[in-house]
């Protein structure tokens, strides 16, 4: 008996048409694809920002040379051990003007509420570097642990002898051939200065009038007198000088902080608390892991700073449970805290030092600030 018979032909059966929708479906799927490849190469004009590393105030890093060292070090005064932690939170930026994310990228950070999908502008301002980046973040970070510093030692009862001294002068500018780098400037037109904003305000008082600056050069101390310059910026008018300050301070112990690649103003509230536990017999945290982040200006003023949302899921997945934010950033923080994590809003470094006794003691944490809708 034969299976198969050899002279025997199988026709196919002929190849129903594809309808009309079938082809039309299967052509916009296909232009869908090119479209979506195409896209992966365009520019987004966006950047990503994810949490970034977290860094305890109390404990210690590696620095450039791969050695574990304190965070925090004091020379010139008595320290106590410490426990918990004071967590300082930073933001990661996936992206620059080089190399910008791709569209699926942004499609995945989009659907994570820890990332933030932000305008390149932005976060790298057009005509800067991002070498020139990086050198400005340095410098605000080096700012912001002197006035940490600052605002730390005197809370303690330490006197911190200041003085606003000009860093620079624009070689075109209303100073130039006047003043120079180096010199201190202590009064405008008789009134005592201490700071940038002090020395703003004088000058914008005079709307262009001619302002004698009283300096110290050398040990000796002058009066030279500058007429501002007009500028018009975003239809406001402002007057200047020319000139870049600097405040210089006298600090009568050594304070180190030890933070490498990691710059901005935003870790100086946790900066602040982090000497302080270091200098005072008292266990600030009460053994509680405590995050938190803001400016701080010399006397002890939290300023507001950006990323909030990201630190926030930064501090939680480090595993703390308590939060300090600045009461001005508040209006980002409602409605984005995660699960377990409890947010106090602060204005001042006392308002900080209140919380973490509150925490310590096992106080009325709902008695508290924090960050309300309305």
């Amino acid at each position: 008996m034969a299976l198969f018979d050899e002279d025997m032909r199988v026709e196919p059966a002929p190849r129903r048409p594809l309808s009309r929708r079938t082809r039309i479906g299967t052509g916009a799927l296909a232009v869908a694809l090119v479209l979506l490849l195409a896209m992966s190469f365009l520019p987004t004009g966006s950047v990503i920002e994810q949490p970034g590393p977290v860094y305890d105030t109390l404990g210690t890093v590696t620095d450039s040379e791969g050695r574990q060292v304190p965070l925090i070090s004091v020379d010139g005064a008595q320290t106590y051990p410490t426990t918990g932690s004071l967590d300082l939170l930073t933001v990661q930026v996936v992206g620059n003007r080089e190399r910008q994310p791709t569209w699926f990228e942004l499609v995945g950070a989009w659907f994570d509420p820890s990332r933030a999908i932000v305008p390149i502008d932005a976060v790298f301002p057009a005509g800067q570097s991002t070498q020139e980046r990086e050198q400005e973040s340095a410098a605000m970070m080096t700012d912001s642990q002197e006035e940490a510093t600052t605002a730390a030692l005197e809370e303690l009862g330490y006197d911190v002898p200041r003085e606003l001294a000009i860093q620079g002068v624009d070689a075109d500018g209303a100073s130039a051939g006047l003043l120079q780098a180096g010199d201190a400037i202590t009064a405008a037109n008789g009134t005592r200065i201490v700071s940038a904003n002090d020395l703003r305000a004088k000058i914008a008082e005079g709307q262009g009038q001619p302002i004698t600056l009283t300096i110290e050069r050398d040990g000796r101390t002058q009066d030279v007198t500058v007429t501002p310059r007009e500028s018009t910026s975003n239809g406001q008018t402002t007057w200047l000088v020319g000139i870049t300050l600097m405040i210089q301070y006298a600090f009568p112990i050594d304070v180190t902080i030890q933070l490498d690649n990691v710059g901005g103003p935003s870790a100086g509230m946790m900066f602040a608390l982090g000497i302080i536990d270091t200098l005072t017999p008292d266990d600030l945290t009460g053994g509680n892991r405590i995050a938190g982040t803001g400016t701080i200006s010399a006397d002890g003023v939290v300023g507001p700073i950006g990323g909030i949302r990201q630190k926030l899921w930064g501090a939680s997945a480090a595993g703390a449970r308590y939060f300090l934010a600045p009461r001005s950033n508040c209006d980002e923080v409602v409605g984005h805290v995660p699960d377990g994590l409890r947010v106090f809003s602060v204005q001042t470094l006392d308002d900080s030092l209140a919380v973490l006794d509150a925490i310590r003691e096992g106080g009325d944490l709902d008695a508290l600030p924090t960050c309300t809708t309305g």
